[in-house]
């Protein structure tokens, strides 16, 4: 495990960085009619900008480094360029035709959606996949799927691995996630993630696990559904995500850190909300995935310097604050509740026009500057069990008013998030996130009447 940790201030807009690769990428696209007729029905339909869909790009020309480093890019192996300071694809120096590749969660679906003939680079079924769709003069564009995967070129993988990746995805999408107590729903979480990292390694089994709890979310929350499938039309999947969000109780908080580690997620920043706020936040990371999880946690002030993600004795506060009543209400994340929400990458203003048209409401954004736009979708309700209703009333959590309400509209279940990211910016806002987080409290999501 990666133990050190960055402050969330470190993380800043990178302009140049930023304008070097749109230079780059609007170029490219006025040398490629095919592509840029793409990014235009990205844009459209679906409100994704293919910038933030860029994944490597090869190019021939030895002259084209210096400007590289020049704007933060960095030789991460022989030939191969990777900005470490924000969100930016790499450069692969590589002699043949310049090609951008832009990410896709399959390539065949995206093939078959958009009426596209191509030869497939990879296995199905295996880590890496990857197809090139457009030509043009100067540079063409192409598609790339990963599964837990971080080289350039397809390695080949044995049938019989892909056939027991099929096993460990289906054992995934048929978790158990219903026991009698939190401690046996992790136990048995435990022995699955460990069986396929045993069998896979962290990398591709975090690929699937993670595809598997979106599956799960969105049988929970029809805002995710209804966007997935306008993303499908076009072939993209969920290839546009940001960060997942998970909800923990104090008492489970470090089993659910437990399973992320042995995904090969790697703590990456704390989010300490301060007096008042009454939360936490581990941010983790799976640096060959490039996927990030929000773990959220109930904390009280005085705990600002506690490494509350290993630590295995943290009681419950009384009373639960926001994530620690969720919990109850609804069980952990990680169990029966499932993901909180999912946040992908979209043009923002596009994005909530669409929604309206829709008719799935947004609430107002918790983050809107120039970097960072973040905004989610009403929450969507989900009944929850009388009995721990009444067991949040006795033990003082919740006034008895606050019950009744619960127990005839259900509580704030789930959402699904809006965020834009400009200038390669990879931080957060723990302002904004304080405010939309006291505002999503079930106790501050009444239904009136």
């Amino acid at each position: 495990m990666n133990n050190t940790l960055r402050s969330t201030g470190d993380w800043k807009p990178e302009p140049v960085a930023e304008q070097f690769i749109r230079t780059y990428l609007e170029e490219a696209l006025r040398a490629c009619p095919g592509a840029a007729g793409f990014a235009d029905l990205l844009l459209d339909r679906v409100a994704i900008r293919l910038r933030d869909l860029l994944d490597y790009i090869c190019f021939d020309d030895e002259r084209l480094i210096p400007a590289l480093k020049a704007a933060g890019w960095r030789e991460k192996g022989v030939g191969h360029y990777g900005n470490p300071l924000g969100w930016f694809p790499d450069f692969v120096h590589r002699v043949g035709k310049q090609t951008i590749y832009f990410r896709v969660e399959f390539v065949e679906d995206f093939l078959s959606a958009n009426g596209i003939t191509a030869a497939i680079e990879g296995q199905q079924g295996g880590r890496f996949r990857q197809a090139r769709i457009f030509e043009g003069t100067t540079h063409d564009f192409g598609v790339v799927e990963r599964h837990g995967y971080a080289g350039v070129n397809p390695e080949p993988v044995s049938e019989s691995l892909i056939r027991v990746a099929k096993t460990h995805q289906q054992a995934f999408r048929a978790r158990r996630r219903q026991f009698d107590h939190p401690e046996q729903g992790f136990d048995y979480t435990d022995q699955l993630v460990e069986a396929a990292v045993r069998d896979l390694g962290k990398d591709w089994s975090c690929a699937l696990f993670l595809r598997a709890e979106r599956e799960y979310w969105m049988t929970r929350n029809r805002a995710g559904r209804v966007q997935k499938e306008r993303q499908d039309a076009l072939g993209i999947g969920w290839a546009n995500q940001d960060h997942h969000t998970y909800d923990s109780s104090r008492t489970w908080f470090y089993r659910t850190i437990r399973v992320l580690e042995t995904l090969g997620f790697e703590c990456r920043e704390l989010f300490y909300a301060g007096a008042g706020a009454g939360w936490g936040s581990q941010i983790l990371e799976q640096p060959v995935l490039q996927s990030v999880i929000f773990a959220d946690i109930d904390l009280a002030p005085e705990e600002l310097g506690l490494d509350f993600a290993h630590q295995t004795n943290i009681a419950p506060l009384h009373p639960y604050r926001r994530a620690g009543l969720w919990c109850y209400l609804h069980g952990e994340s990680m169990l029966e509740a499932g993901l909180n929400h999912l946040e992908c990458m979209y043009d923002s203003k596009r994005f909530n026009s669409q929604f309206e048209e829709l008719n799935i409401p947004m609430m107002a954004p918790f983050s809107d500057f120039p970097h960072l736009y973040q905004a989610l979708t009403v929450g969507e309700w989900w009944p929850v069990d009388p009995n721990r209703i009444d067991h949040l009333v006795e033990e003082g959590h919740i006034t008895a008013e606050m019950g009744e309400n619960f127990k005839m509209h259900g509580a704030i279940g789930s959402h699904f998030e809006n965020l834009e990211r400009n200038d390669g910016f990879k931080g957060f806002n723990q302002p904004g996130i304080d405010d939309v987080l006291r505002i999503i409290d079930p106790r501050k999501q009444l239904v009136e009447g």
